[in-house]
């Protein structure tokens, strides 16, 4: 069984594996890129760790089961008083897409979002990534119309969702 949680200031190494092979299996679903990545430092990845372990600017969360971290995502705000969040770095192992696990990790952020005093949670997501469209649209997010080059292939687009919390 799947559970999520989230990541607590040990986690650094646990991080960037996770991270590392999120960006290594879907390059194009993310800002950033493996090579970009993998060259950080351990106190970056311990910085991280521990910035999205505990309150109310950052958090990261684990989808896990016995053994395996099978899942990632994260939310940020752009400054402490912000009532909206960005839902970044969402990833599901390839065993485990389809199985709910997608759903349960922007649950995490959401709900995390609400226990902060959001109003509000943002994405962006590569355009033909219809298996991510389709979860943030079954789960409430509505298309801005925002486009943008994705910044870590400016040849790919992303857009916006919204989804307003209540």
């Amino acid at each position: 069984m799947v559970s999520v949680r989230r990541i607590e200031p040990g986690d650094a190494a646990l991080l960037r594996t996770v991270r590392l092979a999120a960006l290594e299996d879907a390059p194009s679903a993310f800002a950033s890129t493996h090579a970009a990545e993998a060259v950080r430092s351990d106190h970056e990845w311990t910085e991280r760790a521990l910035a999205g372990s505990r309150g109310s600017a950052r958090t990261t969360f684990f989808a896990s089961e016995p053994g395996a971290v099978v899942g990632l995502i994260g939310g940020y705000r752009d400054g402490p008083s912000d009532g909206r969040v960005e839902l970044v770095s969402m990833w599901v192992a390839p065993t485990h897409r389809r199985s709910g696990v997608g759903r349960a990790l922007v649950d995490a952020v959401i709900a995390w979002t609400q226990e902060t005093g959001g109003s509000e949670v943002g994405l962006w997501v590569t355009r033909g990534n219809s298996a991510a469209e389709h979860l943030y649209q079954s789960m409430d997010f509505t298309p801005t119309g925002e486009r943008q080059p994705l910044p870590s292939d400016p040849s790919q687009e992303e857009t916006r969702m919204v989804r307003r919390i209540r």
